[in-house]
């Protein structure tokens, strides 16, 4: 007789649409989360016949997943609800259970952001090894000179580690192209070489381009 397969809860979570795993392992550690009636643990496994539930809600499994691109303008938050009241991305989509953002586009930012209700593309778009290429077109003053870029392809000391883009001169600011995301990392980059930032436009996600997408809309 065959075992059921056991899975990492917050694989289960996320594979329901709950949240990204990520956000998954926050809502099981901040004890929102049951199974079979009792407080769940981080990386506890569960099978087919337990009971999950979310703020006591059970969750129900997908029979299909939903993505979309959306154009996020700026003055929007990019998560699912934000304790100052501040407008979300999530403000700007169709209501769908489970559906959240896949990493993140600070406030102040525009462009390109996916959003799903499909886990395990959330894990393969935002897990470090893959090494999604994200593409922004920076707006800046001063412009940055040619000896600023170059300090960039070689790489500045940012607070939290060393970080380095490929990056080309465009009107008014430049190009850069990161393989990963840290937070405001664009921003802080630029503000190293003595350029801040005046607007952010990012345009390109892996192989998913922003293209004519217009602002604050996803496609149907």
């Amino acid at each position: 007789m065959n075992e059921p397969k056991l899975d990492r809860l917050q694989k289960v979570l996320a594979r329901a649409g709950v949240a990204s795993r990520r956000a998954s392992e926050e809502l099981i550690q901040s004890g929102r989360v049951t199974v079979n009636g009792q407080s769940a643990t981080l990386g506890q496994q569960v099978g087919p016949g337990d009971d999950v539930r979310v703020d006591g809600q059970p969750i129900q499994a997908q029979a299909h997943t939903v993505t979309y691109m959306l154009h996020k303008p700026a003055g929007y938050v990019t998560s699912a609800s934000d304790e100052l009241g501040r407008e979300t991305v999530l403000d700007a989509m169709p209501a769908v259970a489970g559906l959240h953002p896949v990493g993140r586009l600070d406030r102040d930012s525009e462009g390109l952001l996916i959003l799903t209700t499909d886990g395990a593309l959330t894990q393969r778009l935002t897990h470090p090894r893959y090494e999604h290429e994200k593409v922004y077109r920076v707006w800046c003053d001063p412009e940055p000179s040619e000896r600023g870029l170059a300090e960039l392809r070689r790489g500045v000391e940012l607070e939290d580690g060393f970080a380095r883009a490929e990056v080309q001169a465009a009107p008014s600011g430049a190009l850069a192209l990161l393989r990963e995301g840290r937070k405001r990392q664009v921003r802080r980059m630029f503000a190293a070489i003595g350029c801040p930032v005046d607007r952010l436009l990012r345009y390109r996600v892996g192989g998913l381009w922003l293209g004519d997408l217009g602002l604050g809309s996803s496609p149907n």
